[in-house]
Order: C-alpha cells, then structure tokens, then sequence
C-alpha cells in the first residue's frame, strides 16, 4: 500500500517541502489559524502573507496603509478640507458605492485568509472556523453598510434642501467670489474676502388651518466670520413700516415701507410680508427668483438693520420639534412656568406648563411650545427664550450627538428647512460652523418701548446706530463658559459692588442661565 500524502485543504497554498516535515497537530494548527485571521481582518493581507500568498497579501496590505497614511495626512493637514468634502452629494453618492464595494472586498479577503490558513482541521474546527469568519465579516461589513447609509440619506438630504446655483433662482443671495471651478481647493482662510456673513433665520406656521405662511420668528445671525462670533437681532412679528432699499424696485411699490400708513394694520406687519408681497408685486419684480417672499424680507430687513442679508432659512415650526427630537432633545434653563396651549384672547388656559429648573432637557414638543408659549406673556419674552433655543441647538449639534443621530437629523432637515443657499457654498460653511461653536454668541432683541423702539412706527436709524455699537461688543466680547446659573451677589455687597457697564447687546449665555430667586418665586399664570 502506498503512502498518502496528508490531506490539504482546497485553500491550502503551502509550497510543498523538499523533505519531511513534522505535522502540526489539528489543535495547535487551528489556534494559529484562528489567531492569524482576526489579525488579518485588523490588517486586511496580513493573513493571506502567513499563508504564503505574498504578492496578493501585500498589494492588499499596502493598499490599506496608503488609503490609511493618506486620510491620516489629510486630516492633520486640512480637517476642515476633509470634512468639506461630505457636504457634497456627487461625492457622498460615491462614497456610498465605495464604502458597499470595500466591504464586500474586506469580507472576501477575511475569507480567503482563513481558508488559505486551514489546514488539517476537525468537523468541529471547521464549524468553529466558518462562526469566526462569520462574526469578523459582520464586524467589518456593518459599521461600513451603517457608514454607505449615512452617505446615501446625506447627499440626498443635501440635494432635497441645497439646490445647487444652476438649479435655483435668487434675487438677492450673493455669488461669494462667483461658482467654484472644478478640482479648486480651498485657500488657508475661505473666507478672507468674507468679513461677516449675515443669515435671516425665519420660523414659518404653515400648517393645517392656516392660510400661507406668517413668519412669527425673524432673527438675523451676523455671524464674524473670522472668529465665529455671532450677533443675533430679532425683530417683533408685529413690526410695522418695514422699509426696503432706495435702489430696489420694491420701493417703487412700497416708497413708505411695507406699510398703508398704519402702523397697526396686520396684514402689513413683518411677520405678514413673506405672504402679502408677492400677492401684490409682479412676480419678476426683482428678477428671477424661486421665493419672492423671502427675498422681500431680506431686503427689507436688511434696510432696517443697516445689514447686507446673504442667505435666508426658513424652518417650518410644525417640523421644528422633529429636528429637536432628531438631536436628542435641547438642555436649556427655565426660570418661570411656561404655558403649554392655551388662547389669550379666548380666554382658555393652558392646561400644562413647563416647570422652572436648571438644565431641562427638552423634547420636540416641549422645545417648541418653549419657544412659542405666550399665554399670559407677549411676544417680547418668547423672543428672549427664542434666542435661548439657537445657542442651545448649537450647543447640542456637536459632532459626536450629530454623528449619533446623523440619519434622524438628515431626514428631518430635508422635511422641515427651506433655504436660497446654494450647495456650493457648504464646504464653507463647514468650516465657519466649526468656528461659531467657539466664538461669542451675544444678541439684541428688539421690544416695543424699550430704546427708543416702537412697534408700529420703528426708528431704524437708532436701530442701525444699536445694530453697528452690537456688532463691535460682539467682537470684543470673550467666550461665554456657558454658565448653568446667575451667582447672586453676597448679602450686603450690592452698594459696594460697581453696576455693570450698559450694552446695547447681551450674552445669550447670561441670558438664558437658571436665576434661582426668578424660579423660586414664579406661578403658574391661568388667568
């Protein structure tokens, strides 16, 4: 009878030996087989090398350290380059393709590593084996099926709100040094020739039982674009006479403002203009444009403020608590019960309320009605607590809460935000978002009375005056550390302790932080 040779498995690539070899044992051989492919899915090639496929190991392996040496350089070199490229939808589409491509390359080679390894094995190792290969090619091809996803639901969440400049029309957003050229990098600082970049935030009810759209929340963010220092201005919804440019043809239309000369007429309010403008005007009054009502308000409250409006974003507050509830919630201080529902004018009460507290953590609905709830209050104060949603949203939307909840926060903008900003433009503001968590965050809210401000009939030269003094105590201004609560002065320390300088603005910070004395004496209002 003729001896055998052991049998090999159909994997086994071994160059044969010149003379006799001991056998390993199945054990001892398996335990390496095993150990030698968790160590070649860390390092895709590594395993097919121990098994004497060099040449196809090593293009592996080095194919893998470049794509890994190559990221690494570009994010130690240029962060905010690299992070740019994910807010372009030709290449976040392609990055889905890739990431499934590789995958499926990286779970193949798992498997070609550990069949090359096997050798003599039992029915059991081999069982064991084919349960290892199972779980090493989850462990890869999960995290990469998660990764293509989120690359697929961004590039078309990108696509569904930033229209791209030839696919969208605007009168009155600006070409930011004209479209980028194909293959262009970014200079040192994007925005050099950018000094400030100002941003009309509008809060839209459009919903069921309403006619249009009233834009009850009108903020401008003038956002330093150096620093990332930001200056928020709101303007009352019930503001009247709103002006336009001297220049602009809507002021042949309206030579007095957006105004029929009372100042108390409704339908000509601010929050009235987004609708009652363009029912009035020609269509193509300033040219082509795709929201003529949106481009009104930024003239127009661009004129009042002595501010060139660059970009407007319109966020539907029926959406608004899908965002919120998509970013996990918001912290935020409350220092007086917050009424949830309630009709002054009918005389209905609200039935809940927000209770007072330091760091309430907020749902969608909670942060909505704390950013509307008016009943027994006025427009003023919901301002002020508007203002305290935008630095809680920014402070919220950190890069490892977004990464968390990243395809719940895409599918939500796309349902909710309606805006002039074009896709170029987002690489850039990649980078000036990394720079607004930084800076100063500090604001004017403008209240009927107060400053020489009326309602019905503005001064909105002593408004540009306050809106110039704001934007330089901005820039002054040091980042605020965020504090949790106002620190009472000691007993007895007030007369000897010297009154803060006036501002015309103030830190959102200090303004929104928990006052235990205001939480301690408030009630419930009903009426």
């Amino acid at each position: 009878m003729t001896d055998q040779p052991p049998e090999q498995g159909p994997w086994s690539w071994d160059l044969p030996s010149s003379g006799a070899t001991a056998i390993p044992t199945p054990g001892r051989s398996f335990r390496r087989t095993a150990a030698l492919t968790v160590a070649g899915t860390v390092l895709p090639g590594l395993g097919l090398i121990a098994a004497r496929r060099r040449v196809v190991g090593g293009v592996v392996l080095g194919l893998f350290a470049v794509a890994l040496v190559v990221l690494g350089l570009w994010a130690a070199l240029d962060w905010q380059g690299l992070l740019a490229q994910f807010v372009k939808p030709s290449v976040l589409y392609a990055t889905s393709s890739v990431l499934v491509v590789l995958a499926l390359a990286w779970v193949g080679v798992v498997v070609a590593s550990h069949l090359s390894l096997r050798g003599r094995t039992t029915r059991p190792q081999r069982v064991a084996g084919g349960l290892l290969v199972a779980v090493l090619a989850f462990a890869v091809a999960a995290p990469m099926a998660v990764a293509a996803r989120y690359s697929y639901d961004t590039a078309s969440s990108v696509q569904g709100v930033f229209k791209s400049q030839d696919d969208s029309r605007s009168a009155t957003r600006p070409t930011l040094g004209g479209k980028p050229t194909k293959g262009a990098t970014a200079a040192a600082d994007p925005w050099a020739d950018k000094p400030r970049l100002n941003v009309l935030l509008l809060g839209g009810d459009a919903g069921d039982g309403r006619t249009g759209t009233r834009t009850d929340t009108v903020i401008l963010a003038s956002i330093d674009t150096a620093t990332g220092d930001t200056t928020l201005f709101s303007l009352p919804r019930n503001t009247g006479r709103m002006p336009f440019p001297k220049k602009s043809a809507l002021s042949r239309y309206y030579p007095d403002g957006f105004t029929t000369g009372d100042g108390d007429d409704p339908e000509h309010f601010l929050n009235a203009m987004y609708d009652n403008v363009p029912n009035t005007v020609p269509k193509d009054v300033l040219g082509e444009t795709d929201n003529l009502g949106a481009d009104a308000l930024k003239l127009s409250v661009g004129t009042a403020l002595g501010l060139e409006v660059d970009y407007y974003v319109l966020i539907n507050l029926q959406g608004f608590s899908k965002m919120i509830n998509a970013l996990g919630g918001i912290t935020l201080n409350i220092n007086s019960y917050i009424p949830i529902g309630g009709n002054t004018d009918l005389g209905i009460p609200p039935k809940e309320f927000l209770e007072p507290g330091p760091n309430r953590k907020l749902d969608g609905r909670g942060a909505l009605w704390y950013a509307r709830g008016r009943f027994g209050s006025d427009d003023f104060a919901r301002m002020d607590r508007q203002r305290c949603v935008i630095d809680a949203i920014i402070k919220q939307a950190n890069p490892a809460n977004m990464l968390a909840r990243y395809e719940d926060v895409a599918k939500a903008g796309k349902q909710i935000v309606l805006t002039d900003m074009p896709q170029e433009v987002l690489p850039l503001m990649v980078d000036l978002s990394l720079r607004v968590k930084d800076g100063s965050v500090r604001s004017i809210v403008f209240k009927h009375g107060e400053d020489g401000f009326l309602s019905p009939n503005p001064d909105f030269d002593r408004m540009r005056q306050r809106v110039k003094v704001a934007l330089g105590e901005t820039k002054a201004a040091k980042p605020s550390g965020g504090s949790t609560s106002k620190k009472p002065s000691p007993s007895g320390s007030a007369s000897k302790t010297a009154k803060p300088k006036k501002t015309e603005s103030e830190d959102v910070a200090d303004s929104c932080a928990y006052d235990p004395e205001m939480a301690a004496t408030a009630t419930p209002y009903r009426g």
